[in-house]
């Protein structure tokens, strides 16, 4: 069974920097896409970045430039650096986990989900 615990959540000024983590057990690296979705309140989970099999990345287009997503050397935490915050990225942030080599952009294709952590930005 895979569980992912996220951590590294908090409140922070505009401009600032935040680090996700999200502790992975129960897959194997070579057979599962991680990612990030975003839920703010009254909103639906939107997707933030991924990273697919190969190391490959992808982001949403509102977070490029200014997120950076990464895993350790043994796969077995998943990182995502936030910079430059905004007011608009406050949400609570979740890491999922989808069994196939690609990664896609619609929560529904995700099997795994952890229990989120809160990020939020103030102006």
């Amino acid at each position: 069974q895979v569980q992912l615990v996220e951590s590294g959540g908090g409140s922070v000024q505009a401009g600032g920097s935040l680090r996700l983590s999200c502790a992975a057990s129960g897959y194997s690296y070579s057979s599962y896409c991680l990612g990030w979705f975003r839920q703010a309140p009254g909103k639906e989970r939107d997707f933030v970045s991924a990273i697919d099999t190969d190391g490959s990345p992808s982001y949403a287009d509102s977070v490029k430039g200014r997120f950076t997503i990464s895993q350790d050397n043994a796969k077995i935490t998943l990182y995502l650096q936030m910079n430059s915050l905004k007011p608009e990225d406050t949400a609570t942030y979740f890491c999922a986990a989808r069994k196939g080599r690609l990664c896609y952009f619609y929560p529904v294709d995700y099997n795994y989900w952890g229990q989120g952590t809160q990020v939020t930005v103030s102006s």
